[in-house]
C-alpha cells in the first residue's frame, strides 16, 4: 500500500464525514526559518475550527528511513513548527470544548509497518497524547489505519500511544476483526507481536 492511496482514502473519509472541509495536500509550512511539508492538512469546523495535520508512512517510507528516530524526527518538527507558521496559526477561542488541532502519524496496516511499530513501540508508545499549538489544546496520535477496505466513513484508527501501547490489551481490543491490520499482526511470524 503507498502513501497516496492512504492519502485517497482519507480525503474520501473527511469530504464524507465533513461538513465543507479544507483539505490540502503536500502541505508546505516555514517557521523560524525552518520548513517542511506535511502529506495531508484537514481544517474542520465543529463548529470551532479543528485541524488535522497528518503524516502518512506507507512500506516504502519505513524501509527508507533509517530508524524509527527518524520518522518521529519528521513527525516533532511538524508538530512544533506547522502552527507557528503564520499562515497556518492558531489562535485561542472562549468556549472551545476539543483540542485545536490533532497530529497524526499514521501507518499503514502492512505487516511492514507492522514490523517496524512492534520493534520501535517504546518509542512510538513514548509520544504524549497530550499536545498544544501554542495556546490551543491538541493531541498527539501514532496509529495504524483501519477500515480501508470500506466505505470512506469506515476508516479509523488505531493507536499505538496514550493508553493504548502496542500489544496491550486495548490496543489488541481496537484491532476489528477481519481487517488488514488483523491480518497483518498475524503475519508477523516473531515474537515481536501476539495476536489472537
Amino acid at each position: 500500500m503507498r502513501e497516496d492511496a492512504l492519502a485517497t482514502r482519507l480525503v474520501e473519509h473527511y469530504e464524507t464525514t465533513a461538513d465543507d472541509p479544507a483539505i490540502r495536500l503536500e502541505e508546505p509550512y516555514d517557521a523560524d526559518g525552518r520548513e517542511g511539508v506535511v502529506d495531508l492538512f484537514i481544517r474542520t469546523r465543529t463548529p470551532e475550527p479543528v485541524d488535522r495535520v497528518i503524516e502518512l508512512k506507507a512500506d516504502a517510507a519505513v524501509r527508507r528511513a533509517t530508524g524509527a528516530n527518524e520518522v518521529l524526527r519528521q513527525y516533532r518538527r511538524m508538530e512544533r513548527y506547522f502552527h507557528a507558521d503564520e499562515r497556518h496559526a492558531l489562535r485561542p477561542k472562549l468556549g472551545r470544548v476539543e483540542p485545536g488541532a490533532r497530529y497524526l502519524l499514521c501507518f499503514a496496516p502492512t505487516p511492514t509497518c507492522v514490523h517496524h511499530v512492534a520493534t520501535n513501540r517504546t518509542l512510538y508508545g513514548s509520544v504524549d497524547s497530550d499536545s498544544r499549538a501554542g495556546d490551543v489544546p491538541a493531541v498527539s496520535t501514532v496509529a495504524f489505519l483501519t477500515g480501508l477496505d470500506g466505505g470512506p466513513a469506515a476508516l479509523g484508527l488505531v493507536s499505538v500511544n496514550g493508553d493504548a501501547e502496542f500489544g496491550s490489551a486495548p490496543f489488541k481490543r481496537a484491532v476489528p476483526d477481519g481487517s488488514r491490520l488483523a491480518e497483518s499482526l498475524r503475519a508477523v511470524d516473531d515474537d515481536l507481536v501476539e495476536f489472537p
